[in-house]
């Protein structure tokens, strides 16, 4: 006696994705077209590649740099294009600095205010700065400046170290 019928490999790895789970709110299935839409809230964008099958999540107001100076010379770390529509600009910077030779760092925080009239930039007042730095890195700093229509974050070396510098930044903008 013979059987028709079809033979199936269940032992391959991989296969279909049934469900995504996130941090809260439990397991996502698909929709009818087989479907996960991930969105992004507030502040936050999600930019899908098909072709590496990869989604991208970022933060739309938040930007980074990184530089070295070698002795007293300065590096811009970050720099924000205030563009076109006239505004004003809240700029925030959390900066690492490391000399090896010393060994010596040390941690800043940087928080300006910019308005724009689309053509150039205007600092609006003195940058609130924070340094928690090893003695050292005492003359090391950051300072926010103008420059065109560009809020940019400057870094300060100190002379006889070379530093390397880190630095995250965020921005809130009013039209």
């Amino acid at each position: 006696m013979s059987q028709q019928g079809i033979l199936a490999d269940n032992t391959t790895a991989g296969g279909d994705i049934e469900t995504l789970t996130g941090d809260t709110g439990g397991a996502v299935g698909p929709d009818g077209a087989n479907n996960v839409n991930i969105l992004g809230g507030t502040g936050i964008d999600v930019a899908g590649n098909p072709g590496t099958n990869t989604l991208t999540i970022s933060q739309e107001t938040a930007f980074d740099g990184t530089g070295t100076t070698v002795g007293a010379t300065t590096v811009d770390l970050l720099t924000l294009s205030l563009g076109a529509t006239p505004s004003c600009y809240t700029l925030e910077a959390r900066v690492a600095a490391f000399d090896s030779s010393t060994p010596s760092g040390g941690g800043m925080w940087a928080l300006g205010a910019f308005r724009t009239d689309g053509a150039a930039a205007t600092e609006i007042a003195t940058e609130s700065e924070n340094e928690l730095l090893d003695a050292a890195l005492a003359a090391a700093e950051v300072d926010w400046i103008a420059s065109g229509n560009t809020a940019i974050l400057r870094a300060n070396g100190v002379a006889g170290l070379t530093i390397n510098w880190s630095a995250e930044g965020e921005y809130v903008q009013a039209v």
